[in-house]
């Protein structure tokens, strides 16, 4: 796998000559997609292609790279777009674009197994669950956790993914891994959020640093982030009532 970066690849190209012979028109658009993404190249540089998929917009296809970027291309590979692609609909404007990072970005989330998230649940019902990448050195991330409670006794499962703001190199880092150590990680994370000094180890075989490039690679940017169960990013602090609205449960 290349780690290079599509913005990086097209700096300073004034023209693009890509290294994909002209597909049969007799191909399907399936097939098209494919041999696009085995053939994609820039200055003979192959091109780290995740998946390629197609689009409403005729002659034209999603490149997904293993970057996390993204961007549209026709069948030939000759001519880019880079940014989002939206429908305008009888509802208004749709990012079709966003709907793919969503679901993508759900089915990533459901990969983490429960034994490596700190949880937080109540003693009725579940009626949803949002996934929260944290920091306790975030003073928002504080905030969120005291409106936890509340979203437990309306049947909200919050589950907390480690996410270091200043890197793994950071206390915050630090504080995670020995969050994730503990014992009794929910009680933890709890005395962390309080501010209070943790004693435990932090040498653990642990997900702290793993979480970190997920979160990193769903465009995660900052903490909280509430990733909602259809796989929406949230970014900030949300409010317990409104988060439950977002959610369609009322309080």
């Amino acid at each position: 796998m290349m780690n290079i970066s599509f913005r990086t690849l097209l700096s300073g190209l004034l023209a693009t000559t890509l290294a994909v012979p002209l597909l049969a028109q007799a191909d399907s658009r399936q097939g098209m997609a494919e041999r696009l993404a085995e053939r994609l190249a820039v200055n003979g540089q192959p091109m780290p292609v995740q998946s390629v998929s197609e689009t409403p917009v005729a002659g034209f296809f999603e490149v997904h790279l293993e970057t996390g970027e993204r961007f549209y291309s026709d069948a030939e590979g000759r001519h880019f777009l880079v940014g989002d692609l939206y429908e305008n609909g009888d509802q208004g404007l749709v990012n079709l674009t966003e709907q793919g990072r969503n679901g993508e970005r759900a089915a990533r989330l459901a990969e983490v197994p429960e034994a490596e998230r700190v949880i937080f649940r109540g003693a009725g019902e579940s009626r949803a669950e949002v996934v929260v990448f944290t920091d306790t050195t975030c003073p928002y991330c504080r905030q969120l956790h005291e409106e936890v409670p509340r979203l437990n006794e309306m049947g909200i499962e919050v589950h907390y993914l480690a996410f270091p703001r200043t890197g793994m190199n950071a206390q915050g880092a630090r504080t995670l891994q020995q969050i994730w150590c503990d014992a009794n990680p929910s009680e933890a994370m709890s005395a962390a959020k309080r501010q209070e000094s943790l004693s435990g180890a932090a040498d653990c075989d642990n997900p702290v640093e793993a979480q970190y490039h997920l979160g990193l690679e769903l465009g995660v940017q900052g903490t909280p982030a509430i990733v909602m169960p259809d796989g929406r990013l949230v970014p900030g602090y949300v409010p317990a009532e409104r988060l439950a609205a977002m959610l369609g449960i009322e309080g």
